[in-house]
């Protein structure tokens, strides 16, 4: 049942997230490739408020450059409004305007954030009250990160990404971003990673994750990133972060590997490119940690935040 909507708004914040580790297996036919992933939310969010209005619409604010950004029907914040609508039989819109604090392109789930924020926010808008499994499958028809947006915390996510399944993770991990002043296309990360593949210029892809290429048919989360996070130990954790899609985006954009070096000569435990990259997260012991390490890439010239996880998925903020 649709209830009236009312002339409030709702204000919903959106988690970025990091992988912490990503196994991406073979190419299928339909041009994808299943996924073993674990995911963190992490504390740099995205802002949806939602007013509702006769049409959809979008504007964008906030502290990265979203002036290259589509505001029509091509957007994905304006796809899930209508997803909704049309899943939900409301006979209105919603203007929408999102403070976008995420890096655009930058391997951290920005688009998929603002997507299920702007989910929860028509759903409060709107009344429509969907069962958290109803909103769960229009968040994975719009992308793989979108559920994980919803739900934040830390998960495990397999198929596509978008299977999820809960991980326990103790206490609070701290990170700095390198935060890069270019993206890099996800479609293009991945066909760089076929084409070393096909090439020969990855080790794990030629010889077999321990030694055996079956392994990526099946794509799996190492049991030490599980075991790390249930501990909360960073240390731990630091030996078993890993991302296939690394290499890739590193053959992409050589300076990446400059960046990875510099966090860990400054103190980082361990640094990897967060999902497609081009966004490189340092995994440090502690809060203390964290600022050292943010004033020492800072004084490289480079964009550093301090943030920490696992934080809520998707939710309304009080007025």
């Amino acid at each position: 049942m649709v209830f009236p909507a009312t002339d409030a708004s709702v204000h919903v914040r959106a988690p970025g997230k990091i992988n912490l580790f990503m196994r991406v297996g073979a190419l299928d036919d339909d041009g994808y490739h299943d996924v073993a992933t674990a995911y963190q939310a992490v504390s740099l969010y995205e802002d949806v408020r939602a007013w509702p209005d006769d049409e959809f619409s979008v504007a964008f604010g906030g502290s990265v450059d979203t002036s290259g950004l589509p505001t029509d029907a091509s957007n994905l914040a304006i796809r899930a409004a209508k997803l909704l609508a049309r899943h939900a039989g409301v006979p209105g819109g919603v203007r929408l305007e999102i403070d976008k604090h995420v890096p655009i392109a930058g391997g951290m789930g920005g688009g998929s954030a603002d997507a299920a924020g702007t989910l929860v926010a028509c759903d409060a808008l709107w009344g429509t009250a969907l069962p958290k499994e109803e909103l769960h499958a229009l968040a994975a028809s719009l992308g793989a990160d979108v559920p994980f947006a919803l739900t934040g915390g830390t998960a495990i996510g397999t198929g596509r990404g978008d299977r999820l399944s809960p991980a326990l993770a103790t206490g609070s991990f701290h990170w700095v971003l390198a935060i890069a002043d270019f993206g890099l296309s996800t479609p293009a990360v991945y066909g760089e990673l076929d084409r070393r593949r096909d090439a020969g210029l990855d080790p794990e892809w030629r010889d077999g994750h321990h030694g055996a290429r079956s392994a990526l048919d099946s794509p799996t989360v190492d049991a030490a990133v599980l075991h790390a996070l249930r501990a909360g130990d960073p240390r731990q954790l630091a030996a078993a972060l890993h991302n296939d899609l690394q290499s890739a985006a590193v053959g992409l954009a050589g300076r990446l590997a400059q960046v990875i070096d510099l966090g860990e000569q400054n103190g980082a435990l361990a640094g990897l490119v967060s999902g497609s990259g081009p966004t490189v997260a340092f995994l440090v012991d502690d809060a203390d940690s964290a600022l050292e390490l943010q004033v020492a890439l800072s004084a490289a010239g480079l964009t550093a935040l301090h943030v920490h996880g696992p934080v809520h998925g998707a939710r309304v903020l009080p007025f």
